[in-house]
């Protein structure tokens, strides 16, 4: 498909939200402008599940023929493959409605499409190679964690964690590759006994820079939480790279949802539901 099929089409970018982080909801913002710019769509609106403008909103002051809703999500986990798409009329495993005058697609999530073993590679590298100590840590010298939610409430969860661990394990860059999660095992916290070297990157693997990533992770990697919330009051970064904490360097790095690749990941997705 080329950019003018999809002339008079618009575009949801669908995010989580919250109303205790405003910095959780920066990230559709920051996809929709870059895929505005592009100029593809006939019209790119941003819309939340939990804070507004909400999708149903949204939705009822779009008239166009084809309406793409695109989820900024990790995993087909419990609000982005049943709640979402059920409250919006979807029923089980449908992904194209009639809707008024317009014809919905629902895509899948970005966070389980394969290119995301590159976004995630990306993020290790640029956070290795900015901030050398006093060089760059060698990627066979290295263990790369990969940290997750995870939750017991839903085995979807999880799965692009695992599946990402697998994929750049079977490259062979880095000394190992685990995964870690906020609420199931083993847990970030673990990553300095699961380590066998002395350097460790962690890469979150979570869409927007928001409560998660700015507190939750850095606090289980052993950071003071007065610190962290000094930090975070002043708008400075939660995590120093690289800290050392017990007999290991630590670097943290960006989440992957807010690399400017996403931009071309919620394009595929697109593409995806367009063919089906």
């Amino acid at each position: 498909m080329n950019r003018d099929e999809l002339f008079d089409a618009a575009l949801i970018l669908l995010g989580h939200g919250s109303t205790k982080n405003d910095e959780s909801s920066a990230v559709v913002y920051q996809h929709s402008t870059e895929l505005r710019r592009r100029k593809i769509f006939a019209e790119v609106r941003e819309a939340f599940w939990k804070q507004e403008p909400q999708i149903q909103t949204v939705l009822e002051n779009l008239s166009n023929p084809r309406i793409f809703i695109t989820p900024l999500f990790i995993s087909e986990g419990f609000f982005s493959n049943d709640v979402i798409p059920r409250n919006l009329g979807f029923s089980p495993g449908q992904s194209t409605i009639k809707h008024e005058l317009s014809t919905l697609f629902y895509c899948l999530p970005v966070g389980t499409h394969d290119s995301m073993t590159d976004v995630l590679l990306a993020r290790a590298r640029e956070v290795a190679a900015k901030f050398p100590f006093p060089r760059p840590p060698k990627p066979q010298d290295t263990t790369l964690f990969i940290a997750g939610h995870g939750t017991e409430q839903n085995e979807n969860s999880r799965k692009p964690i695992d599946h990402q661990v697998e994929r750049v394990r079977a490259l062979k860059e880095y000394a190992n590759v685990q995964a870690v999660f906020l609420e199931e095992e083993p847990s970030v916290a673990k990553c300095y006994e699961l380590a066998r070297t002395k350097n460790i990157i962690v890469v979150p693997f979570f869409i927007s820079d928001g409560m998660h990533t700015q507190e939750d992770i850095p606090i289980l990697l052993g950071e003071p939480k007065r610190l962290v919330e000094e930090r975070l009051a002043k708008r400075q970064p939660t995590w120093r790279n690289p800290t050392e904490r017990h007999e290991k360097l630590v670097w943290y790095a960006a989440p992957v949802g807010t690399d400017p690749h996403i931009a071309d990941v919620i394009l595929e997705r697109v593409y995806e539901a367009r063919r089906c």
